[in-house]
């Protein structure tokens, strides 16, 4: 604990101050805030920050406007009418802390603490407002654990069972690869401050391929985009496994000392050919091979995963055959070459420290939250009570839930108790009998790791909080001292809590202190620079064996969902039996009701669902459509721009029709984010998007889907 007194910002003056996005997008952007006389006029990029280099994306470039919306919620309400309505008064902090607090009380006495359920993700990522900020209070009260595999859990299962937890590449080091693969991600749309560092190594001669269905924003800017059935891409990386082994591609002196299983997996892949990966992928064979060839002798060579990557049925096994090809080929050997997947774990965060995990009494029912739709209509299965009391926070579960229809049935229960802490009132809050006023990150003080770099940043407040609006540390502060909750992490600071976040002692921030960064807003990581950064030129992976696991010996344990994804929680975990070796599982396939495959990326202009109701954003985003190949829209008798119904057995869509070549031929892109008020009511995408799991780390499926799509 480094006791660390923060100096005070005048919340009241005039300047300028730094402060650091709180999204969950990858890039973690350093920001500037132009301060008035207690007002903020503008936020942009920090120009001095390497990775973000004085730009902002269209979805934090006016935060300004968010901050003083005039449908912000400045004030606690109470409901005043319907469920759904969004008929609300204003009511005290006093009362409505004592009415939840009440509540809650009412609900464990009735029906025991498993009967409360939190619902949370990442609407701010901060370490101490975002993920886990609600986790000692929910484990102290032994309510259900509330388990979020919304993004990552299932990649970062099959990275870890493969690599272990290592940080990998140096996502600045890109400017150093000779051969780039950005594999289901649309970079300039999700991770739009990578894109120099890509694009630079493409002006020194690097070649960029986009293995995507559609030909997005990224897919343009490349060298070679290869289109690809949703599902398939382990198809395709067990394809190009099996042309380097086959054909002695392989960096034979890396694979014998600094990998384990080759044998194994060479066995694995033998009937995989090109051929057979063709009729799985519609690549044709010879792209395979070349595409193979070429990353193999191009080094140091490097891939690049999206989210998407994980959103089948099969996208654990798929990360886990993508994870093999850089140890094949020896792209580790140099700065530049490897898998870009989470650089976060370079940063030394005390998860434990956040969760508390040990408040939680033992065998805790944990309920994923894509089966809230069921939770809250009593269709869980099992002994435990049904849910008799929801707190949202950091999300909006109507519109980034699947089973949308199921989760408003739930919602709509007056039996149901239900408070919301937010911004504005969102698609949830409508529901809620108690909405809660949210500050902004102008408004909070929090330490920032970054998803996408190595860069940890310090955002101090720049505003005093808008009407009475707190933070989440603050919110958690008074609800455990009305539930008469004593244990010292209900009492300490943030500033307290930061010095508990990190291990400020470990070598990764030597040199680095909540201090210093109140002086200089971010500072990089105490590693390598990115020109000299390779730490697994020579093996040193922190797998059981310290080499690549081609062959893992971690799927022994089972499946898994990493326990910061959950509470902190390592009980219940799913357990399924996992095959050591990477294996093809192929997506769900068409019936004669459902002959396309949709897919619902996220939107250029939204996060999720954050920025789905500013008419900045909005504007930019367009209203709700789906794009359809010419070939798919003539066979239905569809035309660009008229309304199309997309349908399966789960709901229904009404959206605008966007015919084009962009989008590979059985497939229907509809982005998700958009909010119901801007469908006049009607339900959005994830309305139709299935609740199974895939097969690693309970990641969704949301890739994985079946529609059919008629004329309105």
């Amino acid at each position: 604990m480094t006791t660390t007194e923060l100096p005070l910002v005048d919340l009241g003056g005039s300047g300028t101050r730094r402060a650091i996005c709180p999204h969950d997008c990858p890039d973690g952007c350093a920001m500037t805030v132009t301060v008035e006389n207690g007002v903020a006029t503008s936020v942009r990029g920090d120009k001095e920050h390497p990775f973000t280099r004085g730009g902002l994306c269209v979805k934090v470039n006016n935060y300004t406007e968010r901050v003083y919306s005039p449908e912000r919620i400045t004030t606690p309400l109470r409901r005043s009418g319907p469920k759904g309505s969004g008929r609300f008064e204003p009511i005290s902090w006093d009362t409505a802390v004592a009415e939840v607090a009440a509540n809650f009380n009412r609900v464990i006495a009735e029906h025991g603490a498993e009967a409360v359920m939190p619902v949370s993700y990442l609407g701010t990522q901060g370490t101490l407002n975002g993920l886990n900020v609600g986790d000692p209070f929910f484990n102290r009260m032994g309510a259900t654990v509330s388990e979020r595999t919304y993004c990552d859990s299932g990649a970062s299962t099959a990275y870890v069972m493969s690599l272990g937890p290592t940080a990998g590449v140096d996502p600045e080091s890109l400017v150093h690869s000779r051969y780039i693969v950005i594999w289901a991600c649309n970079m300039v749309s999700t991770n739009l401050h990578l894109w120099p560092f890509v694009a630079q190594a493409q002006r020194n001669g690097a070649k960029v391929v986009v293995i995507d269905p559609v030909k997005h924003k990224t897919a343009a800017r490349a060298d070679w985009h290869i289109p690809i059935r949703p599902g398939t891409d382990g198809a395709l990386a067990m394809a190009m496994i099996n042309v380097i082994v086959t054909e002695g591609l392989t960096d034979a002196d890396y694979v014998r000392d600094h990998t384990v299983g080759i044998d194994e997996l060479t066995e694995r892949v033998a009937g995989h050919t090109p051929e057979w990966a063709e009729t799985e992928t519609g690549i044709p064979a010879q792209d395979i091979r070349t595409l193979a060839r070429e990353y193999a002798a191009a080094q140091p060579s490097m891939i690049r995963i999206g989210v998407a990557i994980e959103r089948h049925s099969g996208g654990g096994q798929t990360v886990r055959a993508i994870s093999c090809l850089p140890g094949l080929v020896g792209a580790w050997r140099k700065p530049g070459g490897g898998l870009l997947a989470l650089p976060l774990w370079a940063f030394p965060v005390n998860w434990d420290a956040l969760s508390r995990p040990e408040l939680r009494p033992e065998h805790t029912r944990v309920i994923n939250q894509f089966h809230l739709g069921r939770a809250l209509t009593g269709e869980i299965p099992g002994d435990g009570p049904g849910v008799h009391a929801l707190m949202v926070y950091n999300s909006n579960p109507v519109v980034v839930c699947p089973d949308q229809e199921r989760v408003l049935a739930g919602l709509a229960r007056e039996d149901l108790f239900t408070v919301v802490s937010e911004q504005f009132l969102t698609d949830t809050a409508q529901y809620a009998d108690i909405v809660l006023p949210a500050a902004s990150q102008l408004e909070q003080l929090d330490v920032m790791f970054s998803w996408g770099h190595f860069y940890i940043g310090l955002n101090r407040p720049s505003i005093p909080p808008v009407g009475e609006a707190v933070s989440n540390t603050e919110l958690f502060r008074r609800l455990a001292a009305a539930m008469g909750y004593t244990e010292d992490c209900f009492t300490m600071t943030d500033e307290a809590m930061i010095d508990d976040a990190y291990d400020w002692a470990a070598p990764a921030l030597e040199g680095i202190t909540p201090a210093t960064l109140a002086e200089t807003g971010w500072a990089r990581l105490n590693l390598p620079a990115a020109d000299a950064y390779a730490p697994h030129a020579q093996g040193g992976f922190p797998t059981p064996s310290g080499k690549q696991e081609f062959l893992s010996a971690a799927a022994a344990g089972g499946n898994f969902v990493l326990p910061l994804f959950r509470q902190g929680s390592n009980e219940a975990q799913p357990g399924e039996d996992v095959d050591p070796l990477p294996h093809y599982i192929p997506p769900r396939g068409p019936d004669e009701a459902h002959r396309l495959s949709l897919i619902s990326p996220k939107s250029h202009a939204f996060i999720n669902s954050s920025y789905g109701n500013l008419p900045a954003q909005q504007r930019v985003a367009g209203e709700p459509s789906a794009w359809l190949h010419p070939v798919d829209a003539d066979d239905r008798g569809v035309l660009d721009g008229e309304l199309v119904r997309i349908y399966n057995e789960l709901g229904e869509i009404l959206v605008k029709a966007k015919v084009t070549a962009d989008v590979t031929r059985g497939v229907v892109m509809a982005s998700m984010g958009a909010w119901r008020a801007q469908t006049k009511g009607q339900s959005t995408v994830n309305a139709i998007n299935p609740t199974e799991f895939a097969d690693l780390g309970h990641a969704p499926t949301f890739n994985d889907t079946r529609v059919e799509v008629e004329r309105a």
